[in-house]
């Protein structure tokens, strides 16, 4: 019960810091912001949805996919956690991926392409975010983990879609200057999950060693 109550929470700042809903809100503002509201909603329930859908079935065939390609977790543990190390490193440079700079030309036939990528994809569902769902699967004791694993990453995904949802009202009410002391708190959040994520993957690999 102890084991579970501390994985819990660390399954839910890790997800929230890879989402990073704060952060990536004026992100969406910039791509849809003068959208009408229910444009908006759609798009911004496109957006979860996918990375949900993308995240749920690493979290639950993750390990086939990694069977058919012959990788292993410790590998994987050990290359996602330097991917989001260096996401987290950047975020507390208080700097952004390339995705999150372009400019995009948004027309009424675009808005549910936009929604998938690069909203969804890798926005939301990045690599960053698929090494931490099988990171925390990885860890998980037994399938319930993966089904609680899942569910944070839902509700994670709820949160997300109301900031989205209420991007224009978030936008007036909170500086520049709180959204990028919060970003790099994600990002300090990040870099520590990242370093555990590189040693559970080193000590697996020490694990598998013949002796």
């Amino acid at each position: 019960m102890t084991d579970l109550a501390l994985f819990l929470p660390t399954v839910f700042l890790g997800f929230f810091a890879m989402l990073n809903p704060i952060g990536n809100t004026p992100v969406f503002i910039s791509m849809v912001g003068n959208a009408d509201r229910s444009i908006i909603k759609k798009v911004a329930f496109r957006a979860v949805l996918t990375a949900f859908i993308i995240i749920t079935i690493f979290s639950l065939f993750g390990h086939l996919i990694f069977r058919m390609f012959g990788i292993t977790l410790p590998a994987f543990q050990i290359a996602g956690g330097i991917i989001v190390f260096f996401i987290g490193y950047n975020l507390l440079q208080g700097k952004v991926s390339g995705a999150l700079h372009s400019k995009v030309q948004v027309t009424l036939s675009s808005y549910e392409d936009m929604a998938i990528s690069p909203l969804g994809i890798p926005l939301l569902a990045g690599p960053g975010t698929i090494s931490t769902a099988m990171n925390f699967v990885g860890e998980g004791k037994s399938f319930l983990y993966t089904i609680l694993i899942v569910l944070i990453f839902a509700l994670v995904c709820g949160i997300t879609y109301l900031m989205f949802i209420l991007s224009q009202k978030i936008a007036d009410r909170l500086s520049q200057s709180i959204i990028k002391v919060i970003s790099r708190i994600m990002g300090l959040i990040l870099a520590v999950i990242a370093v555990q994520m590189f040693i559970n993957g080193i000590f697996n690999v020490i694990k598998e060693f013949p002796r």
